[in-house]
């Protein structure tokens, strides 16, 4: 068996839905919110399934009052600092040896893309979507070998945003880039207004 096929057998995967957004812009949870007449959470939960992780987590400050009770809730690292808290919590949580972070507020999100994803990750590597100068961290796949630097930025508290902190993986080689296509780009379309949901499908 060669050693590529030898290395994807031992890759494993948690995924994890990130709901903790206080959505302001939005003025309502983003998680409740109808995409064809069906709950957005409901959509993305089924969309992770698909994937058959080991586990299937769900992100938030608070367990939300819809969320299943079979489901795991991660709750952020105390005090909060943003989606960085969440995806710390996570990594340390894992025993598998990837982490695929989905945001609430990707209704466009397929499966396809998901799949490229996980297929590129490897063993001590995990892979980001990115266009032009900016990276999609909360639909991204991370090593297990990120915790440490998760929980390091966090303890360092002077910049906690995710771009950052996906820019720092990449320099340390513990994350690679994956290109998007102009086509691929439309899949990662942003839900944080009225406006926002009316245009998205």
């Amino acid at each position: 068996m060669a050693e590529a096929d030898l290395a994807d057998q031992c890759k494993t995967l948690t995924a994890v839905l990130f709901v903790g957004g206080l959505s302001r812009r939005m003025g309502m949870d983003k998680a409740s919110l109808r995409i064809a007449g069906e709950p957005l959470w409901t959509r993305q939960v089924r969309l992770l399934r698909e994937l058959r992780p080991d586990a299937l987590w769900i992100s938030a400050r608070t367990r939300p009052a819809w969320c299943p009770s079979e489901i795991e809730v991660i709750a952020d690292e105390p005090p909060s600092c943003g989606p960085l808290s969440g995806l710390s919590a996570a990594l340390k949580r894992i025993s598998t040896s990837h982490l695929l972070a989905l945001a609430i507020d990707l209704p466009r999100m397929t499966i396809e893309p998901l799949n490229n994803l996980w297929s590129l990750a490897q063993a001590g590597c995990g892979v980001i979507p990115a266009h032009g100068d900016f990276l999609e961290p909360l639909c991204a796949i991370y090593p297990a070998e990120a915790a440490a630097h998760a929980a390091a930025a966090l303890n360092l508290g002077d910049d906690v945003s995710l771009q950052s902190f996906t820019k720092s993986l990449l320099a340390e080689n513990c994350m690679k880039v994956c290109w998007l296509s102009d086509a691929e780009r439309r899949l990662f379309h942003n839900v944080n207004t009225p406006y926002d949901l009316e245009t998205c499908l």
